[in-house]
């Protein structure tokens, strides 16, 4: 495979780093026996035998010499050591004097001593954690017992969600906790008796196995998998295996390679670059080739290249954009509208100096439009950091799929990233480059315009994404708001649970919504582009959730009319009870509003619907609305109000049952592609994703009944045709 001739420094200074051997404190000591390292009475110093023709062969291989310390020798550095775990050359010399030893002797004794307090440590804290997880088991235990009878006080029936007990989610919570204890024991307990961590598989937590949706009817029946969350147990993710120690060499040499062309894509202008009359620039794929002949090998057969760049300035420190960026967990919530997953598989250097510069990660992802009808993209590749002399970090992906030459890939990333500059008060200068090679032949034809476009998948939707991203975190920052007319939220606690408790609304929507390869959608019905799909997970023991079968259907379908009216519509309170089917025809207002940006649109709303029927005067809807140049949301779920009330005193978010369901809404291609009039698809009107998830039972074992996929179908065509009814009417 060709490869970039990368900058040497580079490669020397990452390849010390990776490949350099570290030897450890265990192995550098030499212990007698157990009795030795016990009292730290001693030292062994091994010393190597000589080889070749001088070498005695009456003699093994190897000369111990172990020395006894005294008594006295051994007080002194023990209360030495209590000031002083880890002295330095001159202080070991100065007690290696006093003591009549050898300074290797003292050192040697010091590093015995920090890991006998080391094993000691860990023993002490696997007891403490074996003695917790039992007492919390045997607290599970009581909880379940008295809550396994909960039911409805109305019906007598088991309980929905907005019946269900405060104190069950508590306890759910509680027990996903309890399994990450566990295996934090496992892992312990795997390093004193040396079997490997799949010895415990059997204490690990129960993941649910792919099973069929059981419909009770043989034309419905087809193989579905439960919703994928971004850092769940996805078994696709978890299969992969990173990079061997052969790969390391070559990864680096990608790596360094990829960032001088990161930088060079973004800060070259023509002929790389060619400037449209709509301010998108394209990429001039024969100079792209003449500039970087090598890269990572020819464009493979069946894949179409897409590039694009963006900038903009945003209002986040350029050191925390870094670290978001490094983060795999953090850059999935930020970005949850395109990582549908991700998952990092090796780290092969955590950089220097206490940050980033340097770093090298290698992760597998899942990038998504937020429709059932786009595919994803899965790409396993490399991120590697590197801070430049002037100041400039940049951060830069490329893929690996080179060396799994078995492995079939739709896409993969050519050397894709971004450059951040500091800027005063604060703010970074991001110039983002996204450049890949996929084959887009599945996406279906509504939506060919908008990913054709690049829109879809490219630049200017990271850099629209990043932008509003950071004014919310600003907005949750904030600390001098006014109260205005809405003051339920008292208190700056209770506006961040609020805004976590929103967050969590919105990633969970996302993940469930694209056509990610951990989902298993079920097309219901055929009408051309109007296809309503199904899916099915059990939700048991899964903190946020409340238990029983969850059924998720999702329909994606053109309308002519443009996103920001959509927009507006779906977000409103007042035409709430035009599309809402649990508004119930009653009186929807708006209780709290917390602004995250410069967009009116961009908000957290608590809204309360004041129904006709008195059983369900006091729902509660949890709302975000956000909305930037490539797209726009609106996702909601339904609210428990003793819950809420927790979380507008500035409780824990987490224990706030959710399913969320909302709308996607995207431009269909971008702006002026077949003029101004609206003739169809790409001039202008809006991709429109409705996602609906509902409890149909509150048994996780239960099946699914034909009934309950009927009911949820007819629900989603009746709210499409309401939409579809409503907005034509506002924009006729």
């Amino acid at each position: 495979m060709e490869m970039f001739q990368p900058n040497m420094f580079d490669t020397h200074h990452l390849m010390l780093d990776i490949m350099t051997p570290k030897s450890s404190e265990s192995e550098l000591v030499k212990i007698r026996d157990q009795d030795d390292f016990e009292t730290g009475s001693g030292t062994e110093i091994m010393e190597a035998a000589p080889s070749g023709e001088d070498q005695d062969p009456n003699q093994s291989s190897k000369r111990k010499c172990y020395h006894r310390h005294t008594q006295g020798q051994i007080q002194e550095m023990e209360n030495f050591f209590k000031d002083c775990p880890h002295p330095d050359d001159k202080q070991r010399k100065e007690l290696s004097r006093q003591l009549g030893l050898e300074p290797l002797q003292v050192k040697f004794w010091f590093q015995n001593k920090r890991t006998q307090m080391k094993a000691q440590h860990e023993r002490h804290e696997n007891a403490i954690l074996k003695a917790e997880n039992d007492k919390l088991r045997a607290e599970n235990n009581r909880f379940k017992e008295s809550l396994g009878n909960t039911s409805c006080p109305n019906c007598g029936g088991p309980a929905t969600l907005g019946e269900m007990s405060f104190d069950e989610q508590h306890l759910r919570i509680e027990n996903a906790r309890l399994r990450e204890e566990i295996d934090r024991i496992s892992g312990i307990a795997a390093k004193y008796v040396g079997k490997p961590l799949s010895s415990y598989s059997h204490l690990s937590p129960h993941v649910p196995s792919r099973s069929g949706l059981d419909l009770g009817v043989g034309k419905f029946k087809a193989q579905t998998g439960f919703v994928g969350e971004m850092y769940g147990g996805n078994d696709l993710l978890r299969s992969v295996s990173g990079p061997t120690e052969a790969d390391k060499p070559m990864i680096v040499e990608l790596a360094v390679a990829a960032m001088e062309e990161l930088v060079r894509m973004a800060r070259g202008g023509e002929p790389l670059w060619v400037s449209c009359a709509n301010s998108t620039e394209i990429l001039n794929e024969e100079e792209y080739l003449r500039t970087f002949p090598r890269g990572i090998g020819p464009k493979p057969l069946g894949l179409k290249s897409e590039a694009s760049r963006e900038s903009a300035v945003v209002i986040m420190n350029h050191i925390n954009l870094v670290e978001i960026l490094m983060d795999v967990k953090r850059w999935s919530t930020v970005f949850c509208g395109i990582v549908s997953r991700a998952m990092t598989l090796d780290v092969l250097s955590t950089g220097v100096a206490g940050n980033y510069n340097g770093a090298l990660q290698v992760i597998k992802a899942e990038f998504q439009v937020p429709s059932p009808l786009v595919p994803t993209r899965e790409n396993y590749f490399v991120r590697y950091c590197k801070q430049h002399a002037d100041g400039t970090w940049a951060v830069v992906d490329v893929s690996l799929d080179n060396l799994r030459p078995s492995l079939i890939s739709r896409s993969r990333r050519r050397p894709s990233g971004c450059l951040i500059q500091e800027l005063p008060n604060g703010y970074s200068k991001v110039i983002w480059i996204e450049h890949v090679e996929v084959d887009d032949r599945a996406v279906h034809s509504i939506y060919r315009p908008l990913v054709n476009s690049g829109i879809a998948f490219g630049a200017k939707r990271w850099v629209a994404t990043l932008d509003r991203q950071c004014e919310r975190l600003a907005s949750s920052m904030a600390n001098n708001i006014p109260a205005g007319d809405l003051c339920v939220i008292t208190s700056t606690e209770g506006r961040k649970s609020m805004l976590k408790l929103a967050e969590r609304m919105v990633m969970s929507f996302c993940t469930g919504v694209g056509a990610s390869t951990a989902h298993a959608w079920t097309t219901l019905s055929a009408t051309g582009s109007d296809e309503v799909r199904v899916m099915t997970r059990k939700s048991m023991d899964d903190p946020g959730r409340p238990p029983g079968i969850v059924l998720s259907a999702a329909t994606s379908f053109w309308i002519p009319v443009p996103t920001k009216s959509v927009f507006d519509f779906l977000r409103c309170e007042n035409s709430r009870t035009q599309w809402d089917i649990l508004s119930n025809g009653g009186l929807v207002q708006e209780m709290a509003h917390i602004a995250n940006g410069r967009d009116q649109g961009n908000c957290v709303s608590l809204l309360r619907v004041n129904s006709a029927n008195s059983s369900q005067s006091n729902m509660l809807i949890l709302q975000e609305s956000c909305t930037d140049s490539t797209g726009s949301y609106v996702i909601y779920a339904p609210v428990d109000i003793v819950a809420m009330n927790v979380v507008l005193s500035g409780g824990d978010p987490d224990y706030v049952a959710l399913l969320p369901s909302g709308f996607a809404i995207l431009p269909d291609g971008p702006a002026g592609v077949n003029g101004g009039g609206i003739l169809g698809v790409g001039s202008g009107g809006s991709l429109l994703t409705v996602a609906f998830q509902i409890l149909v039972d509150s048994v996780p074992t239960a099946k699914l009944s034909l009934g309950s996929v009927a009911t949820v179908n007819s629900l989603i065509k009746c709210t499409v045709e309401r939409i579809k009814a409503a907005v034509m009417c506002e924009n006729s």
